[in-house]
Parts: structure tokens; sequence; C-alpha cells
């Protein structure tokens, strides 16, 4: 059974907190500093950013870092490893609405709300920076640029919600796994990996889920895209071949 690591960092607990000042590495020399900072933030302005954050906190796989209906207080900023999130409707209806990787924010959903809309699960061993939202609110204020930064932030959030509803409203099993693909092949590049080569953390399940799909329909498209010779590899490890054909696919979206 997952357990949410908020609710387990009073006590026993494979989610692992980590105190900030017995951690040599700051924000200024991390991996992801570039993605989830502007180039404009000031030494000074950085140091107070890196004063704000409580703690990072290690999620082993499978693990949940918090829970549709826990009270929100803290924003995630990924540092390492990937997530999904998923919104549930009673029991019967879980869908998950987006999947995360190093340099994102976790937690967004809640800001409207006193509670988390949504769940976050990690696919990987993976570890987050917590970032109390009532500290971070009143630093925002001070910082224009690093507002604004948020704001970019919030909006590319709402920009892939989105996303999520062209992918199940108008496009094909074909179209929507290329989008997928391809989306996934665009956030790796950024973070400096191959866009053509990576691994997928999520299983055939998560992504049906995702787009809409049973999981039958999943793996027919990609044994279709490999028949084209569109793609090759493993089911998790994915090398595309062509990536041409796969944008002509979704062109006219």
């Amino acid at each position: 059974m997952q357990r949410s690591a908020k609710g387990m960092l009073g006590g026993a607990s494979t989610a692992v907190p980590i105190s900030i000042g017995s951690i040599s590495t700051s924000c200024a020399n991390c991996s992801m500093h570039e993605l989830c900072l502007p180039a404009v933030v000031t030494d000074d302005d950085l140091d107070r950013l890196e004063n704000i954050l409580s703690k990072r906190v290690r999620i082993p796989r499978g693990e949940t870092l918090y829970r549709s209906g826990d009270v929100f207080t803290s924003l995630f900023a990924v540092r390492l490893g990937h997530f999904k999130t998923i919104y549930s409707e009673g029991p019967a209806t879980k869908q998950i609405i987006g999947f995360q990787m190093s340099g994102e924010i976790l937690g967004m959903e809640g800001i409207s709300h006193t509670r988390h809309k949504c769940s976050a699960v990690a696919l990987e061993d993976s570890e987050v920076c917590e970032i109390p939202y009532a500290r971070l609110e009143s630093l925002l204020t001070e910082l224009p640029s690093l507002q604004a930064h948020f704001h970019r932030m919030m909006s590319r959030e709402i920009d892939r919600e989105h996303q999520i509803m062209l992918l199940l409203g108008s496009m094909s099993a074909d179209q929507r796994v290329a989008a997928f693909l391809l989306n996934l092949s665009r956030r790796y590049e950024v973070r400096g990996f191959s866009p053509h080569h990576f691994v997928l953390r999520m299983t055939r399940e998560d992504i049906g889920n995702y787009l809409g799909l049973t999981i039958e329909s999943v793996s027919r498209v990609f044994s279709r895209f490999k028949k084209n010779d569109w793609l090759e590899g493993s089911p998790r490890d994915v090398k595309i071949l062509d990536r041409a054909a796969l944008e002509d696919l979704c062109v006219n979206l």
C-alpha cells in the first residue's frame, strides 16, 4: 500500500527528509538551477530563496509524496527522478494528469485550495526540495523577477492541462502516442539529455491511462511505429528513429 511521505515524516518512513544545512550542494550548484530559476536572480536573491527551503525529501519508487486531500502547505521542486500525478474522484476513478521530471514543480494545483487535488507518486527513487508556500509567497512579493518566473511556471501547468484535454478529445491513438513521445523528447532535450534515446519510467498502463487508451491500444501503436521504422527498442527503452514522421502525425493539431 502506498503511503504519503508528508504524513510519514514524523515517524518511521521510507521517505527520508534531508536537512538542508547538512548538504553542501546549493541551488546555485544544482544541475536543475536554470530550469527552476530565472537567469536574472542575483546571488543575494538566491541566498534568500535557499533560506526558505525547509528540507529535501527522498521518495522511494512507488511511494507517495502527497495524497489528494492532504492539507496544502508546500510546493515541491523535483531535483532527481520522475513522478506521476493522479486525480481521483472516488475509488473507481483515477486519471493520471501528468508526468513530472527534474526541474519541474509539484503541488501547484493546491494553491487555490487548502488541500491537494491530486496525488504525486514517485516512478523511481526520487528527490524533491520542499518549498513552504507561505514563505515563498512572501518572498515573491519582494522579488519581481522570481515572481514573473513563477507565474510562467504556473502558465505552463495550465497549458499542460489544455494539452491533455486536446489529447483526449481530438486525437487518434497514433497521434496521442506520437504527441506523448515528442513531448518527452523536448523535455529531455531541454535538460541536456538525448531527445532521441530515453527510458520510459512509466508503465504501458500508466501511458494508456494518461492518454485515454487501453494497454492493448498503446502496445499496438508502439508496434506499428516500430514496424514503420519510426522507433526501436524494448518496452521501456525507446529510440526515436524518425522524429519527422511523428511530427507529421501531429502537424495539424
